[in-house]
């Protein structure tokens, strides 16, 4: 999973896997699911980011992975 920010837009982009998008829905006002062509979800994007989260801050939790980056 890799969490993607761009400041021009103000969007969040969360990749759940690395699989290309075939289809999206807007699920609720500024946050649009990204599926592959299978229907498996790929991604979560939250447009206008800021005004839905504080994303000056990442607190991650009980997540089992082994590798931790930070770019």
């Amino acid at each position: 999973m890799r969490l993607s920010y761009d400041p021009q837009t103000d969007s969040l982009y969360i990749h759940l896997v690395d699989r290309p998008s075939a289809d999206s829905n807007e699920v609720a006002q500024d946050v649009v699911l990204d599926f592959d062509a299978v229907g498996g979800i790929v991604g979560i994007d939250v447009q206008h980011a800021s005004q839905h989260a504080d994303i000056t801050r990442l607190l991650v939790s009980r997540l089992p992975f082994n590798q931790l980056e930070a770019a």
